[in-house]
């Protein structure tokens, strides 16, 4: 008898920009370490096209790191 493997489930949590944010600001207090802002940066390219610029408001994924 096959058992199915169940699907993976990707944790992510959620955040929303706020005034004075950076993607490197974001990193360090979810990271502990601002040069992981492109693993930010490529989990939302559809709602940041540049990670220069983000904006207070914009809501974004924040995956876990492994």
């Amino acid at each position: 008898m096959t058992v199915p493997a169940e699907a993976a489930v990707e944790e992510v949590a959620y955040y929303e920009i706020q005034k004075g944010d950076t993607l490197w600001k974001v990193a360090t207090e979810f990271y502990g370490n601002g040069a992981k802002y492109t693993a930010i940066f490529d989990a939302n390219r559809e709602v940041i096209k540049d990670p220069d610029l983000i904006y207070p408001g914009q809501k974004i994924r924040i995956p876990q790191q492994g």
